[in-house]
């Protein structure tokens, strides 16, 4: 399932303004001018293939750090549980960025999510529990729409999205770290196919684990 997911999403890189209206990438970008650096940025993760990102995750990644060394956000919450597979999402996430030149006092890892509403969820109260007061949400464009309709009617408080600019990235897609996955592996792993029914992963994907609005 999460092969087919990554797929689509790869796709939806290259047609961004058929599901994010409102403001392009570059424009929501430049928006964040007035206020950079972001105090952090949350970034959603997806499953690894044989302990190693594919490359929507890779993309993900990248794109933080990007941010992160042009000096729009100051701090990164890689975000993500062990779902689909045994690998832990926001520590392997968070490996990939340290190679990448983060510095470890900027990376937060949140390892309670398990679907993109929780994503941001977990992250909005890992960020605040480090007392950071700006906070965006760094994806691919289809999670970003799908995640900012979700932002509206749980938070109160503004959170910015940063849609992946592909050519921004582009000349960084030959680097490719090789981290130690096994620092990754949750010992206790349970696919969630096997501990939620259809229907109790369908309300996680719609945020209602969550709880009331903030």
């Amino acid at each position: 399932m999460f092969r087919k997911i990554s797929t689509l999403g790869i796709l939806l890189l290259f047609f961004p303004s058929c599901f994010f209206l409102g403001p392009s990438p570059r424009k929501r970008l430049l928006h964040t001018s007035s206020i950079r650096p972001i105090d952090v940025a949350i970034i959603p993760g997806l499953p690894l293939v044989k302990g190693q990102w594919d490359t929507l995750l890779k993309t993900r990644v990248l794109w933080s750090v990007f941010l992160y060394k042009k000096g729009y956000v100051k701090n990164l919450i890689y975000s993500g549980n062990s779902v689909y597979t045994k690998w832990v999402e926001g520590k392997a996430m968070a490996q990939y960025a340290l190679l990448l030149g983060v510095k470890p006092e900027n990376i937060f890892v949140d390892t309670l999510a398990e679907h993109s509403t929780e994503n941001l969820y977990q992250g909005y109260k890992l960020a605040h529990k480090n007392g950071f007061k700006t906070i965006a949400l760094a994806s691919d464009p289809f999670q970003c729409a799908m995640l900012y309709r979700f932002s509206k009617k749980k938070f109160t408080e503004e959170i910015y999205f940063l849609p992946v600019i592909s050519d921004s990235i582009s000349s960084q897609y030959t680097c490719n770290p090789a981290i130690d996955s096994n620092k990754c592996v949750n010992p206790f792993f349970i696919p969630i196919e096997e501990r939620q029914s259809y229907r109790q992963r369908m309300n996680g994907t719609q945020g209602k684990n969550t709880v009331e609005k903030n």
